[in-house]
């Protein structure tokens, strides 16, 4: 009996130190992985500057200015000097590269050099074994404050007295409208729900509402949205209302994680609601007299970018009467700001998503496949291999590049290029004025053979498929970051994928199951 216990227990034992080795396995062919690729010889970026995000520097106060200059030739990242204690943002060089792909972001981003940008800057978080772990959002590769330089003072870095900010009544009475006008948007899309959000239970409903399918293209995701403020927003608010900065640092985490990409969800599929709405139109307007709801259908799916919209402004004015009340409790400040910031980002994708629908022959492409919608710019364009010229417009998704051609109010789907599958470069000739306002796409054509590439090619290396031409070079400056940002979620969504472990409950599973086979048999 004593023996057999003895090897029940090493079976045991011998099966979790085995679940022990495939993880230590993992860890080590990942380093491995990460070693190969930065030892390979390939690499895509012509221009070797570092492409490096903006970084917030520290300096002490009466420190003379020196030339904010990159230097190749060092690894530590230069400084930018201040005479005022001032935290102040470096310049980013990536408008100095000529080029950059998803394969460059591979191979560059394990030298030495790159690590040390990166651990100077916010956006990448790094796990204690060295890797670079998945970015929780756009946001967190490129973090932007507010313009004023008074939000980037060094009273940030300390507590205040907010007892200030509360006895003005102005300030008080929009810290409660923010919060009262929360509470009525969460009960109104509630009130909505319960209206719309059944509509499967009635007998008279016609053929064209029926099916779960048809109740998502009415209502989108406006329950997902309602979820986000029932469960987050709105207790946020409630739990800080007398720690203002606390408010706007948790408010602002919700845009770092993509919490409300939901927006951009919605916007996405309002034209499909509203061509619905229109078809069955007298239907709902009986239903809306049935129930006795004043308001319809209508008005209650243009509450949510109403709420969106609504954010920003509320918080600007929160900002001017700061200013002129002369409140002097800067951390506060610097986080309005920088939520402000954001808010406004947000909404301008929200904005620009609303196009997405209206694009033409865009059937072919799936959106779901595409992940997050990013950014649309407007670009005059010239396709190479068919020689023509018009104007562009690009959706940049996480997946991929959309290239549109602008007709009059309709927008007409071209091509649309993977990530992998191209790169981005500036053009080594001509003026420095004109280089700044052109970026040059290529493609590799050893992958040009593949479905939805665009074109068809044969050979090896890389061909000129597009010139794009925007009017301002700081156009092709934000454009260019966001694709950085985006190729850069993209190279740790692929380090994930090619990841090999284990499931916690499958290892529990097996676990137990020997467990029990050496316990009854």
């Amino acid at each position: 009996m004593e023996l057999f216990n003895w090897f029940d227990l090493i079976s045991v034992t011998l099966t979790f130190l085995v679940i022990l080795l495939v993880q230590v396995l993992n860890v080590y062919l990942h380093i491995l992985d990460d070693n190969s690729a930065g030892g390979a010889k390939t690499i895509d970026v012509v221009d070797k500057a570092l492409e490096r995000e903006p970084v917030m520097v520290l300096e002490a106060p009466n420190t003379p200015n020196t030339p904010n200059t990159p230097n190749r030739n060092s690894t530590s990242t230069p400084t930018t000097l201040s005479k005022n204690g001032k935290l102040e943002k470096q310049t980013s060089l990536l408008d100095s590269d000529s080029g950059i792909s998803l394969s460059s972001m591979y191979t560059s981003a394990t030298t030495a050099t790159t690590a040390a940008a990166t651990a100077n800057s916010s956006p990448t978080h790094r796990t204690p074994n060295g890797f670079l772990s998945h970015t929780l959002s756009f946001e967190t590769l490129g973090d932007e404050y507010h313009e004023d330089e008074d939000t980037l003072s060094l009273e940030n870095l300390f507590p205040c007295d907010q007892t200030e900010i509360y006895a003005s009544r102005k300030i008080s009475f929009i810290i409660d409208e923010l919060i009262q006008t929360e509470v009525n948007y969460v009960n109104n899309l509630k009130k909505g729900l319960a209206n719309y959000g059944s509509l499967d239970t009635i007998d008279e409903l016609p053929e064209g509402l029926r099916g779960e399918q048809r109740q998502q293209l009415l209502l989108g995701n406006v329950s997902e949205i309602l979820e986000l403020h029932e469960r987050e927003i709105l207790p946020l608010m409630l739990r800080n209302q007398r720690d203002l900065k606390g408010l706007f640092d948790e408010f602002a985490a919700h845009f770092e994680k993509n919490n409300f990409y939901c927006y951009v969800s919605f916007t996405m599929g309002k034209k499909s609601s509203m061509q619905l709405r229109q078809e069955h139109r007298e239907w709902l307007q009986t239903y809306q007299s049935t129930i006795k709801d004043k308001l319809g259908i209508d008005s209650f799916l243009v509450q949510p970018i109403q709420r969106l919209t609504r954010y920003p402004l509320l918080l600007q004015q929160f900002i001017s009467e700061f200013y002129k009340s002369g409140i002097s409790c800067k951390p506060v400040l610097s986080s309005v700001c920088k939520l402000e910031t954001r808010m406004r980002r947000a909404l301008d994708v929200v904005n620009q998503a609303e196009e997405i629908p209206n694009i033409d022959e865009l059937h072919e492409l799936d959106l779901l496949q595409l992940g997050n919608f990013r950014r649309a710019t407007e670009f005059d364009a010239q396709h190479f291999p068919t020689r023509k010229k018009y104007r562009a417009k690009i959706f940049l998704f996480d997946r991929c590049l959309v290239c549109t051609e602008v007709r009059k109010k309709r927008l007409a789907y071209r091509q649309h290029y993977h990530w992998e599958h191209v790169e981005l470069q500036r053009p080594l000739e001509g003026s420095a004025s004109n280089a700044n306002k052109i970026i040059n796409l290529l493609v590799k054509q050893q992958d040009k053979d593949k479905p939805g590439s665009g074109a068809s090619a044969s050979g090896s290396g890389k061909r000129e498929e597009f010139s794009f031409v925007a009017a301002e070079a700081s156009v092709v400056k934000q454009w260019l970051h966001a694709t950085h940002k985006i190729i850069e979620i993209a190279r740790n969504e692929h380090a994930q994928r090619n990841t090999f472990s284990l499931p916690m409950d499958l290892v529990l599973g097996v676990g137990l199951a020997i467990w029990l086979i050496w316990q009854y048999l």
